[in-house]
């Protein structure tokens, strides 16, 4: 099965940047590129939110209007390694992030939609 291995979070400050990462191991017969990536975040008592989602490298990615124009998607698939680069980050940004990816090309934040998740990572900002 395709396992997905997200790291990069961490405590910053108000303002401050974080690029997370999300790496994927156990293909077998195909590859990332066969697969749409998205990151979602859930805060606690919260529901799990989509904060943006990518198709094939080249596609416009989709992020959520709390994230946009502050975060970045982008994917490396000779790598294996999706990226998330957040810039000038808020206190309500605090969550677990998690990476999903879904067979097929088409990006959505319907994250019931996702086959495969990543563990998640901390991301903390405080004021």
């Amino acid at each position: 099965d395709v396992q997905l291995q997200a790291s990069g979070g961490g405590l910053v400050q108000a303002g401050g940047s974080l690029r997370l990462s999300c790496v994927a191991s156990g293909f077998t017969f195909v590859t990332l590129d066969n697969y749409a990536i998205g990151w979602f975040r859930q805060g606690p008592g919260e529901e799990r939110e989509g904060v943006a989602c990518i198709g094939r490298s080249d596609d416009i990615p989709y992020y959520s209007d709390s994230v946009k124009g502050r975060f970045t998607i982008s994917r490396d698939d000779a790598k294996n390694t999706v990226y998330l680069q957040m810039n000038n980050l808020k206190p309500e940004d605090t969550a677990v992030y998690y990476c999903g990816a879904i067979r097929g090309t088409i990006a959505t934040f319907a994250w019931y939609e996702y086959d495969y998740w990543g563990q998640g990572t901390l991301v903390t900002v405080s004021s």
